[in-house]
């Protein structure tokens, strides 16, 4: 069983004039095998730069990523990245960008074809699959991210707002097509989102994150996720629970947006 260890992280930046930003200070955090976990904090509070760090993107200051018991020095295979815009190949069709992972890999073409129209069929793309990226809706283009992330078999998958773009209707689905494949593939998932709405939903572990220096506010065991693996997400949304859950959520965020104002104010 794959594990991922976040082992007493910071991030510091130095600025050009000589000062510095503490972007996260001393997170720490384990998470096992196929957890579904979702970050939410107001803005600045590092949430992004924790997962470019996972990712192998940033190198932390302090700290270490320990993933299957070997630290992270950079980006890797068993580390899957699911972007806001779903960063495709714009010259290339949907089947081309799913198996981009298995060509670059060598996988044998047959293999290769298996793979790609079995994840086209579990993202309900395989009528697509000729089709140009600049053909297909936001939402169509975030199932093809998804499954391209998915076709590399990745232990991790990380989502930087890969949902945030889409209109509401569509949202809402994808929100399902995420709990579907996190039910089906067993896969790890650390999902940041600006949406608490969307952080209860997909969040079997939620963290809300306090702003800079950025660290771990509070930590939620959640049974929403699996409750919406069979059923209505609206139904899910009407749990009490759920609406007693997110209104203490928001209210926790907006005291830390006012204490951000009133330093930006008395500075």
């Amino acid at each position: 069983m794959s594990s991922l260890e976040i082992d007493n992280i910071s991030m510091r930046f130095d600025l050009p004039n000589g000062s510095s930003v503490q972007a996260l200070k001393d997170v720490s955090l384990g998470l096992r095998a196929g957890e579904l976990l979702s970050v939410l904090g107001p803005s600045g509070c590092g949430k992004t730069t924790l997962l470019n760090i996972v990712a192998g993107f940033l190198a932390p200051t302090e700290g270490q990523i320990v993933l299957n018991g070997n630290a992270v020095h950079g980006p890797g295979a068993e580390r899957g990245m699911v972007f806001q815009q779903g960063a495709l190949f714009e010259w290339m069709s949907v089947r081309e960008n799913v198996g981009f992972g298995p060509s670059m890999k060598g996988t044998p073409k047959a293999e290769k074809a298996k793979i790609v129209d079995h994840l086209l069929d579990v993202v309900g793309l395989q009528d697509f699959k000729e089709k140009a990226i600049y053909e297909l809706s936001g939402g169509m283009q975030q199932r093809v991210a998804l499954a391209r992330c998915l076709a590399n078999d990745p232990d991790v998958i990380l989502m930087d707002e890969p949902l945030g773009a889409l209109d509401a209707l569509t949202r809402e689905k994808m929100q399902g097509l995420v709990l579907k494949l996190w039910k089906e593939t067993g896969k790890t998932i650390i999902l940041i989102t600006h949406s608490v709405e969307e952080a209860l939903l997909l969040g079997e572990r939620l963290l809300v994150m306090a702003p800079r220096p950025g660290r771990i506010h509070k930590e939620y065991n959640l049974p929403f996720a699996e409750m919406g693996v069979n059923k209505d997400l609206r139904e899910v949304k009407k749990n009490p629970d759920f609406a007693t859950t997110r209104e203490e959520i928001l209210s926790m965020i907006w005291d830390m947006e006012e204490e951000i104002m009133g330093r930006q104010e008395s500075a």
